[in-house]
């Protein structure tokens, strides 16, 4: 094992590669690093070399420009193909790789192309339609993190005494609590025009609505339970999102006032970390996003430093920087709501980099790869064929040695005929993730 540090040379000392060669080397490959500008300075070690110079026996990689520019451009991309795998901002041949695996990964993780101008969906989100790794058929795959097996291939080659990390695979699953109950946590007024219409409209859960409200029956939305006995049986790590905005067309979570509401996030909070679900209408106003986390504050009376936007509403940069001047440290959002995959292009978490300001900030970014409403709600998959989906992401995590991150709602699990198998799927995912 040789202990001294990888030098790469550059002509430029520059955050973005600085940014990036820390996540390539020393979060995916467990190199020590350093940039030199002095060629003086290289003496005896693994080279990189990161220039149009031509350094004898160092490792050759051609850059493009991106990485010493600021702010943001359009960027030409061409595809290509490396060692089975899609690349671009390729470079001429006489480079160790054909491509400028530095480039290419920030733009992938920085997630650089979400803050050129772009089409919105609905809600103002970044459609996975809109992405570059959609378009060219690899959204489904942690492109990043194989291409930084296949480079430290490479690099073996010139430097035979390198070890690199062998990285291990977990998993990890979030749930999110939009609408934790059906008939508890509404006012009096409320719960009491909801028994008027079923009574006036004939429908047949009446009777089952005044017995959660009397607390005769436990509400049927409230499946944790469920959710905890499946954790705990299979030692799976978990983490639960609870909301506290208001009212809305979108928001359809009890009052945080509410005392049901208010037991249950402490009962789970006692068993699992919990973090917050900013609001629909929290997306783009810092006031309220403040707001909701000092209500959650009050409900556990713990500091809230992990968050994931509801919907995920998730805007660059200005979501982040919100988190970050709300105190949250770590945020669930990165993926996509519309198709399964890797919206970043790798399988484990990093930290933003604020590509406007061009600095890397103290925010933690856990990406997911799959959600249940994307899979019945956007892709129209019965539970049998979502099977199929999670099982592909969840081998392409394990090739990796990444970490396979699922979001789940409570009211995907419950036992009626509209989510018939869903169960089945949870607990076959849990055990999957353990073999």
């Amino acid at each position: 094992m040789d202990p001294r540090p990888v030098k790469i040379y550059t002509h430029g000392d520059v955050p973005r590669l600085r940014y990036i060669a820390g996540i390539i080397l020393s979060d995916i490959l467990g190199l020590s690093w350093e940039i030199v500008t002095d060629r003086r300075k290289l003496g005896k070690h693994a080279v990189i070399n990161y220039s149009a110079e031509a350094i004898p026996g160092a490792f050759k990689i051609s850059p493009c420009n991106m990485l010493f520019e600021t702010g943001v451009r359009t960027q030409e991309i061409v595809m290509g193909e490396w060692k089975g795998l899609p690349v671009f901002f390729q470079e001429p041949p006489a480079a160790d790789i054909p491509f400028d695996i530095f480039a290419a990964s920030f733009y992938m993780v920085s997630r650089y192309e979400e803050y050129l101008e772009f089409q919105p969906d609905e809600h103002g989100r970044f459609k996975a339609s809109s992405s570059l790794a959609f378009r060219n058929n690899f959204l489904t795959i942690p492109v990043v993190d194989l291409w930084a097996r296949e480079f430290a291939k490479a690099l073996l080659k010139s430097y035979p005494t390198i070890a690199f990390r062998r990285n291990e695979f977990s998993a990890l699953l979030t749930i999110d609590s939009d609408q934790p109950f059906a008939y508890l946590g509404k006012s009096l007024l409320t719960s009491f025009g909801g028994l008027i219409r079923d009574f006036t409209s004939g429908v047949s859960h009446a009777g089952d609505r005044y017995r959660v409200i009397t607390h005769e029956k436990k509400d049927p939305f409230e499946v944790y339970d469920y959710i905890s006995e499946s954790i705990e049986k299979l030692k799976a790590e978990a983490i639960f999102f609870f909301p506290t905005g208001d009212h809305s067309k979108h928001d359809m979570n009890p009052s945080w006032k509410n005392e049901e509401y208010r037991l249950l996030v402490n009962r789970i909070s006692k068993k699992f970390r919990t973090g917050l679900h900013p609001s629909y209408q929290s997306h783009g106003s810092y006031n309220l996003l403040e707001r909701e986390l000092a209500r959650f504050k009050s409900i556990t009376g713990k500091e809230i430093n992990s968050s994931r936007f509801h919907y995920i509403r998730l805007s660059f940069p200005n979501s982040y920087r919100d988190l970050i001047n709300a105190g949250i440290r770590e945020d669930y959002s990165m993926g996509f709501p519309d198709e399964p995959g890797f919206r970043a292009g790798i399988a484990r978490s990093f930290c933003f980099y604020d590509v406007a300001e061009d600095r890397q900030k103290d925010l933690k970014i856990v990406p997911f790869q799959v959600m249940d409403a994307t899979l019945y709600q956007y892709k129209n998959l019965d539970a049998a064929a979502s099977k199929g989906v999670i099982t592909s992401l969840i081998d392409q995590t394990r090739i990796a040695g990444g970490q396979f991150v699922s979001l789940w709602h409570n009211t995907s699990l419950l036992e009626t005929p509209e989510w018939k198998g869903w169960r089945e799927l949870f607990e076959s995912m849990l055990q999957m993730q353990q073999s």
